[in-house]
């Protein structure tokens, strides 16, 4: 707020003159770059595609209607594997993030190097996304439902670990206080101070991980890591837009039978 001095007396005003060429030159500032950006994303778009976009969209869902229903007999195993890789990646990725969350909370680790490093672990989890680890596991390892797993754990060891952690320094510390001054050792304080007040948090935190990885595992077999993604490659390879439709139909079921698993999971835990 301002005031400015007038014929008329005192003026309040909501900015000074500089502050208002200031904002007046912070929005030329920001259209500038807005139109320089649309610029070149215009240059290096093929407009006619674009405009036929829509006729293309329906000539695509022409051509995958009625599902070809007699392939679901092939998809029966993918969709094992699919479950498989995002449960038992979700585990293994738990078993990993539990001591990583304890190293990083600031009340559980031993020093703050070692919490440097945890973090820097939860960090290096967190911005590689899974169909990256999935890409690089295949070329080390070969295709396959196990670079799936492993991917899925790789990714989801920041996941579980930041959010544990972060539930760790939350906690009570008089109940810690409380089993400390009983003459526990640091094990036994962990033991019977910290881990019941987490409890929940680390069965909501799987339960919610579990129900993303459902998701991620059903694209995984796009780079070769197995499930039903192999499938859908193959058949959008082909052009075999039917059974297209049939994986699509097929993952979105798998997605909303994990969703109501899981809404009752957490409603049971909590």
């Amino acid at each position: 707020m301002a005031v400015i001095e007038t014929s008329q007396g005192p003026e309040w005003k909501r900015r000074t003159m500089r502050q208002q060429w200031y904002t007046w030159l912070g929005w030329l500032v920001g259209t500038a770059i807005v139109a320089f950006s649309f610029k070149l994303i215009s240059d290096k778009t093929i407009w006619f595609f674009v405009t036929d976009a829509g006729t293309q969209a329906i000539d695509m869902a022409s051509r995958m209607v009625p599902p070809k229903w007699s392939y679901m007999d092939t998809l029966w195993l993918p969709i094992w594997d699919t479950i498989n890789i995002a449960t038992i990646g979700t585990l293994m990725a738990l078993v990993m993030a539990v001591p990583v969350a304890f190293l990083a909370a600031r009340n559980t680790t031993p020093h703050p190097t070692v919490r440097a490093a945890a973090l820097f672990i939860i960090v290096s989890s967190r911005s590689i996304n899974s169909l990256i680890w999935a890409l690089m596991l295949v070329a080390i390892i070969g295709p396959g439902v196990m670079a799936g797993i492993i991917a899925i754990a790789l990714r989801s060891i920041g996941f579980c670990a930041k959010l544990l952690y972060e539930s760790i320094e939350e906690i009570d510390a008089k109940q810690v206080e409380a089993v400390t001054a009983t003459g526990a050792g640091r094990a036994q304080t962990l033991a019977y101070g910290v881990v019941p007040q987490i409890l929940p948090a680390f069965a909501g935190i799987s339960v919610f991980r579990w129900d993303i990885n459902i998701r991620e595992s059903t694209i995984l077999g796009l780079v070769g890591a197995g499930g039903i993604g192999i499938q859908l490659d193959a058949s959008i390879s082909t052009l075999s837009w039917t059974q297209v439709s049939l994986i699509l139909l097929v993952i979105l079921g798998t997605v909303i039978v994990s969703e109501w698993v899981s809404a009752k999971v957490r409603h049971a835990i909590i």
